[in-house]
């Protein structure tokens, strides 16, 4: 048993892990991981641990950091979507390995780690713990996609009716590539996150990139030519469609609700390709009031806690930077 670091990891045996592992995620894959090194903004990593010549755990994410040179150095965090992966019969001293290596590997480039789980991992959550990571729950909804039909019945009444009453203004949905609409996209999705969000949102090149890679979909909404809406998925072979960002001038026009739309559009997609689910990444901690998760709860999806990890690399300035991120966000109100 032994750990492997990027490039030392063969890529048809983290294909096979891919495809065996039943927490796998597009964030997971290769392409993702070299979408990530494409980036300059961020610092992307990625461990392995091979036993037997088979790939049996691996771990894939990225260090980014916020703001000025001092914000930066209480912001440098590590995050990795969608959780690690795990062959059917990885052992827990692979689990082990592969976790005290991501410690040792991140120790004093970030100030924490948070893997962001969209799958079940309580067969592992006790291995995590004794690894001195810490489970935060966190909420999350899955729809089922088994066909365009059936799917549209398990939207609510009211996402039914916005969805129908939308299309009737004409507005229509692109799956598109087009840089205009990649711009109109993230011009739109900034001012949502700097007027109501107020959390740091990746800059254009992300976008830009991710939108140009085959297994991403930009579900644009338009009237009159106009991009008013959208949803930004990514998808994992035919088999889970994540929606990683959705957007969109609600209440701005009369009978037509652009981010209702923008989401059935994704989930319409999945369901005419038979994806397995449409995974909604997030719906806020369970004790907390959430708007969003309102929103998302009315499209069918089943309601699930899967959580987070998060393992301190340095407590003390975790405190420091969690406080000064707070005040900023006080001050921006």
């Amino acid at each position: 048993m032994n750990i492997q670091k990027n490039n030392e990891i063969n890529v048809e045996l983290w294909q096979q892990l891919v495809n065996e592992s039943p927490n796998a995620s597009f964030f997971q894959t290769k392409e993702c991981y070299d979408f990530y090194c494409s980036l300059s903004f961020m610092k992307p990593f990625l461990l392995g641990v091979e036993e037997n010549n088979k790939l049996v755990a691996l771990v894939c994410g990225y260090v980014i950091a916020d703001g000025n040179i001092v914000k930066q150095f209480f912001s440098r965090r590590a995050i990795v979507p969608g959780g690690p992966i795990f062959s059917q019969d990885c052992s827990e001293n692979a689990v082990y390995l592969l976790l005290s290596a991501l410690q040792k590997e991140l120790k004093s480039k970030a100030i924490y780690i948070e893997f962001r789980n969209y799958s079940d991992y309580n067969l592992h959550k006790l291995h995590f713990e004794q690894a001195g990571f810490i489970y935060q729950p966190h909420l999350n909804f899955h729809v089922k996609t088994l066909s365009v039909e059936q799917s549209l019945k398990n939207l609510s009444t009211g996402k039914r009716r916005d969805v129908k009453l939308t299309l009737k203004e004409g507005v229509i949905v692109a799956d598109t590539k087009e840089k205009a609409d990649v711009e109109a996209y993230f011009n739109l999705l900034s001012e949502l996150y700097q007027t109501r969000i107020k959390t740091p949102l990746f800059p254009l090149e992300f976008f830009k990139k991710i939108v140009a890679l085959p297994l991403a979909h930009l579900f644009a909404i338009k009237r009159n030519d106009e991009l008013i809406g959208g949803s930004l998925c990514v998808a994992l072979d035919g088999k889970i469609l994540f929606e990683w960002f959705v957007c969109g001038k609600d209440g701005q026009f009369k009978n037509i609700y652009p981010s209702t739309l923008a989401t059935w559009a994704a989930i319409e997609y999945a369901s005419a390709n038979e994806f397995l689910y449409f995974d909604m990444m997030g719906a806020g901690k369970p004790e907390e009031g959430y708007g969003v998760r309102d929103f998302k709860a009315k499209f069918g999806g089943e309601l699930i806690e899967h959580g987070r990890f998060l393992y301190l690399c340095n407590p003390l300035l975790f405190k420091v930077g969690k406080r000064m991120i707070e005040r900023i966000k006080k001050h921006k109100k």
